[in-house]
């Protein structure tokens, strides 16, 4: 009720404002009109004039109406430079507070509810820099004085910051417009005047300049800067987010330096992608022999050994290592050092090797650490002994038994190739289901083809402790309230990953940890030292291959070309995919996250059980859903079940990343038969759901017209 009631008295007053016409007194005509009058009275009745003067200009700029850029000439037309200023100064702030606290008593609730999700970035910078934020706003007159008011209204900053950081940020510009004003009270052109708006016009670029010329000397302070650099650029750690920046710079002739301490690749090559899907493609080909009479084969066997399939990953592994080979990169004209990275100053990292320790001179860094697998700190787990998404490479021996401990994409990939492989596998998950970020119909579909495979999968199961009891492991769960008994040989626990972000300088330069452990950096993937960067596994909010090149993109551009113009990275388009089988593709919003955001939207679905190219290959099962706006084709967000999913999300991907909606998807020829044909089918769907029925029931009338 308090809100209707302001709302409805500022309503009358805006609307009085433009009824009566009294905007006509807050124009440069009507002040010239009057500017004598205006100085015999003030002259009369300093005092009073002033007051009026104020409580007007209060009114005016609290209630957000037009007439404050005139009403500040006047000021300086009438009172002068000094008194202007002082006048003007203290009361546009105390309007732009008013009108910044309206907006926050009417608006912040309902806006930070409905999109609150969209704004989280702007509202943790602002809790965090909201000060610095606001100054640089106020220190550029071309940000419009009310939207700057009612904008921030709808953010976390406090009233006092506001307040204060305000005043003495539309200062200068105050400065400028009243000395303006008391030129024009002359009425003459001064060479003065046209300084005056000169420096006003240039003054944005002055003061963004003067802003991060001060921010960058205050962090900076405590480090002596190299008189030249060595380097253009030195990138730590060379996995895909590092082997990218470091191929940026050199395709644009940068000197450039690659530190790594392991193995080049890093995880992707070694460790995660590479071995994982040439695991997974194996125990397909198991999967499927088995499935041999589908196919019309009556019997079909396969003899294999467990130690010639890894043999096989490595081998997969070694062929495409030459792409991220130190020769390769040597030869795109990358400098490549084996050996522990230190950022000493945010101008010099410190390598030791075999060879002895080196300090290289950079003009920028770019942090590529990756991350590496979390561990609980269950109790028992160091005594029975674990192998985790780093270290399962190295069996060779197949787990009679394996519980895999955590249900996303890395649990859920492993569980299902080692129980293809005949391990006896349990999937154990703490949360209601595996793949938790996935729609409950999708995770549900995976969870089914796991059970019916031999996995025995348990959600709402908390592991509680480890222990060995006569020789045999045990895993401790609590489910409901009791616990359960889980024997096993092996433990693959795969709950996670942690950003590396220790051992290589980042504390002794104070580079500050976000609450998801990563290393925290703004939108242009920049430290508090304008010159560090960090992208990839390190930097989050993805943990994904792609997501840490389309990074490392960003990361390189800005390091070496920022002076010049800086990237906001881009995550707007986030793909990514989980390949088990079935396999599961998405991009954008899924219906959980929709709901979870409040964020209208359309459902369509279509089943691939209807699909001539599925039923042929006897995978016709999964679906396609896609989420639209309402009533529009715009697509929001896409999830695939499937064979194939990772390869037919592509074209939504592509759409959305190019704002095309499913009207023209469905407008699109695609080969027939194949799986891709699934994109066009969904879009068929929604095209049937949003047909205009009263336009049709016309054209049925017409076509019994024409029939006679």
């Amino acid at each position: 009720m308090k809100r209707l009631v302001l709302f409805a008295l500022i309503a009358a007053a805006v609307a009085a404002f433009f009824a009566f016409d009294l905007h006509r007194y807050f124009t440069l005509d009507f002040f010239k009109a009057q500017q004598a009058a205006i100085d015999t009275y003030y002259r009369a009745h300093p005092i009073q004039t002033a007051a009026i003067y104020f409580a007007i200009y209060v009114v005016v700029t609290g209630l957000s109406l037009p007439g404050a850029a005139v009403m500040t000439l006047a000021g300086g037309a009438i009172f002068g430079l000094l008194w202007g200023t002082v006048l003007v100064s203290f009361a546009s702030t105390i309007g732009a507070t008013l009108a910044f606290l309206a907006s926050r008593f009417l608006l912040r609730d309902w806006v930070q509810s409905k999109f609150g999700d969209k704004l989280k970035t702007f509202n943790d910078g602002v809790a965090k820099e909201g000060a610095f934020y606001l100054f640089a706003l106020r220190l550029v007159p071309a940000f419009p004085f009310v939207a700057i008011n009612l904008l921030m209204g709808l953010t976390p900053i406090r009233t006092w910051t506001y307040l204060w950081v305000s005043q003495l940020g539309m200062l200068a510009g105050t400065i400028v417009y009243v000395y303006a004003g008391t030129t024009l009270g002359e009425f003459r052109i001064s060479i003065e005047l046209l300084a005056a708006f000169t420096l006003l016009g240039v003054f944005p670029l002055i003061a963004k300049k003067t802003l991060e010329a001060i921010k960058s000397r205050k962090v900076y302070a405590r480090w002596p800067r190299p008189v030249h650099f060595d380097r253009n650029l030195v990138v730590i750690g060379a996995g895909s987010a590092g082997l990218v920046a470091a191929y940026i710079a050199a395709a644009v002739k940068a000197k450039v330096t690659l530190v790594e301490k392991h193995r080049m690749g890093g995880d992707c090559l070694n460790t995660g992608c590479v071995p994982s899907k040439a695991l997974i493609r194996t125990t397909k080909l198991l999967a499927q022999i088995r499935r041999a009479r589908e196919f019309g084969i009556k019997s079909a066997s396969v003899d294999f050994d467990f130690a010639d399939v890894m043999e096989r990953v490595q081998r997969i592994v070694k062929t495409i290592e030459p792409h991220d080979s130190v020769e390769r990169y040597t030869s795109l004209g990358v400098e490549c050092l084996q050996g522990e990275a230190r950022i000493t100053s945010p101008w010099t990292v410190e390598v030791n090797s075999s060879a002895g320790t080196q300090t290289l001179t950079t003009r920028a860094i770019v942090i590529a650490a990756g991350a590496r697998p979390f561990v609980p700190p269950i109790p028992g787990i160091e005594e029975v002994g674990y192998v985790t998404s780093d270290t399962i490479w190295e069996l060779r021996q197949l787990p009679r038994r394996l519980v895999v401990l955590g249900g996303g994409p890395i649990g859920s990939e492993l569980a299902q190739c080692f129980a293809r492989l005949g391990s006896q596998v349990t999937q154990v998950e703490m949360l209601p289901r595996i793949m938790i970020r996935e729609d409950p119909e999708i995770s549900d579909m995976v969870m089914q083809r796991f059970r019916q495979e031999g996995i025995n999968v348990l959600v709402s199961h908390k592991a509680k402790s480890f222990r060995i009891e006569n020789g045999e492991k045990i895993l401790i769960a609590e489910h409901d309230g009791k616990d359960v008994r889980i024997p096993f040989d092996q433990l693959l626990c795969a709950v996670g990953r942690i950003a590396n972000t220790t051992g290589y300088g980042l504390e002794e330069l104070g580079i500050p940890v976000s609450r998801t452990r990563t290393v925290e950096s703004n939108e242009f993937l920049q430290t508090i030292y304008p010159n560090i960067y960090a992208c990839g596994d390190v930097a989050g909010p993805y943990q994904f291959t792609h997501t840490a090149a389309h990074q490392a993109w960003y990361a390189a551009v800005n390091a070496l070309f920022g002076r010049f113009r800086r990237f906001r990275a881009d995550y707007s388009v986030i793909p990514w995919a989980t390949f088990t089988d079935p396999e599961v593709a998405r991009v954008g919003l899924n219906e959980t996250e929709a709901k979870e955001k409040n964020i209208p939207y359309e459902v369509t679905t279509y089943g691939l059980d209807d699909l001539d190219r599925a039923i042929a290959d006897e995978e016709a099962h999964g679906v396609i859903k896609v989420l639209t706006a309402p009533g529009k084709d715009r697509i929001l967000g896409a999830t695939i079940a499937g064979e194939h999913a990772g390869d037919l999300i592509i074209e939504y991907i592509a759409a959305m990343r190019h704002g095309i909606g499913l009207n023209k998807i469905l407008g699109t020829i695609h080969i027939y038969p194949t799986l891709a044909e699934a994109n066009k089918y969904a879009a068929g769907v929604w095209k049937k759901a949003h047909a205009p029925q009263r336009l049709l029931r016309w054209v049925e009338k017409f076509h019994a017209w024409m029939r006679g």
